[in-house]
């Protein structure tokens, strides 16, 4: 199995403002989980007229937090990666208390009924203005460029600090974890796409929503993407055995995981097998690859 370098040592305060790079300050809400690491990172772009990336869960300590460290400062602009409930709960509170607008690719994605998801979203979230692809919002001294980042769920979006060479990677591309790829809105062929889509830029540190900053974040989404292609190099591996299901592939192929992070990563390797049953190389008895079916070649 190729090794991605996790970086699993984060030094941080919670509900301090620590500098990440001269234009970029963190301060981590205390909402430590399996999916969130050590916590939220909430974001401050730019000094004296400020942007706020990912206001995080509604935990007044945090929110709180976040206000005192914008304190004498004006917030102009608030910016949401994506609407699972680790990300944008306290949006609404810090909205009222500055005044700024909020940015972002749309609303929470509706799951189709008695589908299960892995992580929930904040359905009252709306934008007051959405970002597409490429479009660039302006602050007082930094400007901060929109990519779509869809995979983990289709209203992903990463922002470029363009002044830090920076990029703002929510929950696309973190450091001390690969992210869950939960079907039916997480899409593993978007995920792909939007790895590879990074490649290309010029982006020279990644700052994740969670966890430490990446500092060689071009060979690490290398290895992401090579991780991807070696567990789906798992799943055939299990196939050539013989017919199988979702748990039983999840009992071999993650036997190194702890278990209460087998149905996570059961929801991964649903996402794998959706794609594979879609381009032929894995089938099922209907043609449709759900967490219950059972898999062949």
């Amino acid at each position: 199995m190729p090794g991605i370098p996790f970086i699993k040592d984060f030094k941080f305060d919670y509900g301090t403002a620590m500098e990440v790079t001269p234009l970029v300050r963190r301060v981590v809400a205390n909402n430590p989980n399996p999916f969130t690491f050590k916590g939220t990172g909430t974001y401050i772009i730019g000094h004296g007229k400020v942007g706020i990336v990912d206001p995080g869960p509604d935990l007044q300590d945090h929110i709180d937090a976040v206000l005192r460290a914008v304190r004498g400062e004006t917030v102009t602009h608030i910016f949401v990666t994506h609407t699972h409930i680790d990300h944008v709960p306290a949006t609404p509170a810090l909205a009222r208390a500055t005044g700024a607008k909020v940015y972002s690719y749309g609303p929470h994605p509706k799951s189709p009924a008695g589908e299960q998801v892995e992580e929930a979203g904040d359905l009252a979230f709306a934008p007051d203005i959405k970002l597409g692809d490429g479009d660039v919002v302006q602050g007082d001294g930094w400007n901060v460029e929109a990519i779509h980042t869809p995979g983990h769920i289709s209203n992903h979006l990463c922002f470029a600090v363009r002044e830090d060479n920076a990029l703002l990677s929510g929950d696309h591309v973190m450091g001390w974890s690969t992210a869950v790829i939960s079907p039916p809105d997480g899409n593993m062929a978007d995920y792909f796409a939007s790895l590879r889509k990074l490649l290309p830029r010029k982006e020279t540190l990644y700052i994740p929503t969670h966890g430490a900053e990446i500092r060689n974040p071009h060979p690490f989404v290398g290895a992401y993407i090579e991780h991807r292609l070696a567990r789906e190099a798992q799943i055939l591996a299990r196939l050539e055995e013989g017919p199988q299901t979702i748990p039983q592939m999840v009992a071999k192929n993650y036997a190194d995981t702890p278990v209460h992070l087998h149905a996570a990563a059961g929801r991964s390797m649903l996402a794998h097998l959706i794609q594979m049953v879609k381009d032929g190389r894995v089938k099922t008895d209907d043609g449709r690859a759900r967490i219950d079916s059972v898999y062949r070649l």
